[in-house]
Protein backbone atom coordinates (compact mmCIF):
# COMPACT_ATOMS: atom_id res chain seq x y z
CA UNK A 1 0.00 0.00 0.00
CA UNK A 2 1.17 3.50 -0.83
CA UNK A 3 0.39 6.84 0.79
CA UNK A 4 -0.59 9.26 -1.98
CA UNK A 5 -0.45 13.06 -2.10
CA UNK A 6 -3.78 14.68 -1.22
CA UNK A 7 -4.79 17.57 -3.47
CA UNK A 8 -5.79 20.79 -1.73
CA UNK A 9 -8.08 23.63 -2.73
CA UNK A 10 -7.76 25.56 -5.07
CA UNK A 11 -6.53 22.65 -7.23
CA UNK A 12 -8.86 22.56 -10.29
CA UNK A 13 -8.95 18.74 -10.28
CA UNK A 14 -10.99 18.86 -7.06
CA UNK A 15 -13.79 20.55 -9.03
CA UNK A 16 -13.94 17.78 -11.63
CA UNK A 17 -16.94 15.42 -11.70
CA UNK A 18 -15.76 11.81 -11.22
CA UNK A 19 -16.65 9.07 -13.68
CA UNK A 20 -18.33 5.76 -12.82
CA UNK A 21 -16.23 2.63 -12.35
CA UNK A 22 -16.98 0.06 -15.06
CA UNK A 23 -15.54 -2.98 -13.33
CA UNK A 24 -14.20 -3.68 -9.83
CA UNK A 25 -10.91 -5.50 -10.32
CA UNK A 26 -7.37 -5.62 -8.93
CA UNK A 27 -6.59 -2.06 -10.06
CA UNK A 28 -9.61 -0.67 -8.19
CA UNK A 29 -8.86 -2.72 -5.05
CA UNK A 30 -5.24 -1.50 -5.05
CA UNK A 31 -6.51 2.07 -5.43
CA UNK A 32 -8.89 1.60 -2.47
CA UNK A 33 -6.07 0.11 -0.36
CA UNK A 34 -3.84 3.10 -1.20
CA UNK A 35 -6.69 5.52 -0.48
CA UNK A 36 -7.30 3.92 2.92
CA UNK A 37 -3.59 4.07 3.78
CA UNK A 38 -3.51 7.73 2.68
CA UNK A 39 -6.62 8.57 4.73
CA UNK A 40 -5.25 6.92 7.89
CA UNK A 41 -1.88 8.66 7.48
CA UNK A 42 -3.47 12.10 7.02
CA UNK A 43 -5.36 11.40 9.46
CA UNK A 44 -8.96 11.53 8.28
CA UNK A 45 -12.22 9.57 8.34
CA UNK A 46 -13.10 9.71 4.64
CA UNK A 47 -11.41 10.12 1.26
CA UNK A 48 -12.66 10.27 -2.32
CA UNK A 49 -10.44 9.11 -5.21
CA UNK A 50 -10.52 12.59 -6.77
CA UNK A 51 -8.71 13.91 -3.68
CA UNK A 52 -5.65 11.99 -4.80
CA UNK A 53 -6.13 13.07 -8.42
CA UNK A 54 -8.10 10.07 -9.71
CA UNK A 55 -11.55 11.05 -11.04
CA UNK A 56 -13.29 7.74 -10.30
CA UNK A 57 -16.46 7.37 -8.23
CA UNK A 58 -14.74 5.65 -5.30
CA UNK A 59 -14.85 6.56 -1.60
CA UNK A 60 -13.21 5.00 1.45
CA UNK A 61 -14.21 5.76 5.03
CA UNK A 62 -13.61 4.68 8.59
CA UNK A 63 -15.49 6.54 11.30
CA UNK A 64 -14.55 4.06 14.07
CA UNK A 65 -11.99 6.49 15.59
CA UNK A 66 -10.42 3.52 17.37
CA UNK A 67 -6.77 3.13 16.41
CA UNK A 68 -6.82 -0.58 17.34
CA UNK A 69 -10.16 -1.49 15.77
CA UNK A 70 -10.27 -0.20 12.22
CA UNK A 71 -13.59 -0.57 10.38
CA UNK A 72 -12.93 0.46 6.77
CA UNK A 73 -15.84 0.97 4.40
CA UNK A 74 -15.62 1.05 0.61
CA UNK A 75 -18.14 2.71 -1.71
CA UNK A 76 -17.89 2.36 -5.48
CA UNK A 77 -20.38 4.25 -7.68
CA UNK A 78 -22.44 5.30 -4.63
CA UNK A 79 -25.91 6.73 -5.18
CA UNK A 80 -28.03 8.31 -2.47
CA UNK A 81 -31.52 6.85 -2.76
CA UNK A 82 -33.24 8.64 0.11
CA UNK A 83 -32.37 11.65 2.23
CA UNK A 84 -34.26 12.47 5.38
CA UNK A 85 -35.90 15.89 5.60
CA UNK A 86 -34.59 16.31 9.16
CA UNK A 87 -31.18 17.95 9.28
CA UNK A 88 -28.14 17.79 11.56
CA UNK A 89 -25.25 20.18 11.88
CA UNK A 90 -21.73 18.82 12.18
CA UNK A 91 -18.47 20.69 12.24
CA UNK A 92 -16.84 19.45 9.06
CA UNK A 93 -13.27 19.56 7.96
CA UNK A 94 -11.63 18.14 4.87
CA UNK A 95 -8.21 16.76 3.98
CA UNK A 96 -8.37 18.88 0.80
CA UNK A 97 -9.16 22.03 2.80
CA UNK A 98 -6.52 21.64 5.56
CA UNK A 99 -7.01 23.21 8.99
CA UNK A 100 -10.37 24.75 8.07
CA UNK A 101 -13.61 23.79 9.79
CA UNK A 102 -17.22 24.94 9.59
CA UNK A 103 -20.65 23.81 10.74
CA UNK A 104 -22.52 22.35 7.78
CA UNK A 105 -26.16 21.31 7.80
CA UNK A 106 -27.07 18.11 5.99
CA UNK A 107 -29.86 15.51 6.10
CA UNK A 108 -29.42 13.42 9.26
CA UNK A 109 -30.20 10.12 7.49
CA UNK A 110 -29.69 8.73 4.03
CA UNK A 111 -29.81 5.44 2.16
CA UNK A 112 -26.93 4.64 -0.17
CA UNK A 113 -26.69 2.06 -2.92
CA UNK A 114 -23.14 1.13 -3.95
CA UNK A 115 -20.69 -1.60 -4.89
CA UNK A 116 -18.38 -2.85 -2.15
CA UNK A 117 -14.67 -3.78 -2.23
CA UNK A 118 -15.50 -6.99 -4.11
CA UNK A 119 -17.93 -5.36 -6.55
CA UNK A 120 -21.04 -6.69 -4.81
CA UNK A 121 -24.12 -4.48 -4.84
CA UNK A 122 -25.07 -3.22 -1.35
CA UNK A 123 -27.51 -0.84 0.33
CA UNK A 124 -26.73 0.99 3.55
CA UNK A 125 -29.02 3.02 5.77
CA UNK A 126 -26.87 5.62 7.48
CA UNK A 127 -27.52 8.20 10.15
CA UNK A 128 -25.57 10.65 12.29
CA UNK A 129 -21.86 11.03 11.55
CA UNK A 130 -21.90 8.19 9.00
CA UNK A 131 -24.66 9.91 6.97
CA UNK A 132 -22.78 13.23 7.13
CA UNK A 133 -19.50 11.63 6.09
CA UNK A 134 -21.09 9.78 3.16
CA UNK A 135 -22.74 12.96 1.89
CA UNK A 136 -19.49 14.96 2.34
CA UNK A 137 -17.46 12.38 0.39
CA UNK A 138 -20.13 11.99 -2.30
CA UNK A 139 -20.01 15.76 -2.81
CA UNK A 140 -16.34 15.29 -3.82
CA UNK A 141 -17.49 12.99 -6.63
CA UNK A 142 -19.50 15.94 -8.00
CA UNK A 143 -16.67 18.46 -7.61
CA UNK A 144 -18.24 20.03 -4.50
CA UNK A 145 -16.32 20.91 -1.33
CA UNK A 146 -17.87 21.59 2.09
CA UNK A 147 -16.78 25.24 1.80
CA UNK A 148 -19.22 25.59 -1.11
CA UNK A 149 -22.02 25.55 1.50
CA UNK A 150 -20.59 28.64 3.22
CA UNK A 151 -21.25 32.29 2.45
CA UNK A 152 -19.26 33.76 -0.44
CA UNK A 153 -17.19 35.82 2.00
CA UNK A 154 -16.25 32.90 4.30
CA UNK A 155 -15.45 30.70 1.32
CA UNK A 156 -13.20 33.30 -0.34
CA UNK A 157 -11.36 33.94 2.96
CA UNK A 158 -10.64 30.22 3.31
CA UNK A 159 -9.46 29.91 -0.32
CA UNK A 160 -7.18 32.94 0.13
CA UNK A 161 -5.62 31.36 3.25
CA UNK A 162 -5.08 28.08 1.43
CA UNK A 163 -3.57 29.80 -1.62
CA UNK A 164 -1.16 31.78 0.59
CA UNK A 165 -0.07 28.67 2.49
CA UNK A 166 0.54 26.86 -0.84
CA UNK A 167 2.67 29.76 -2.08
CA UNK A 168 4.71 29.93 1.13
CA UNK A 169 5.45 26.19 0.83
CA UNK A 170 6.65 26.66 -2.74
CA UNK A 171 8.76 29.76 -2.03
CA UNK A 172 10.46 28.52 1.14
Amino acid sequence: MTVKKILTEPDPLLRQVSTPVENVGEEERKLMDDMLETMYAAPGIGLAAIQIGIPKRIIVMDISRDENKKEPMYFINPIIKNKNLEKNKYEEGCLSVPNQFAEIERPNRCEVEYLDYDGKKKTLKADGLLATCIQHEMDHLEGILFIDYLSKLKKSMIIKKLSKSKLSRIVV
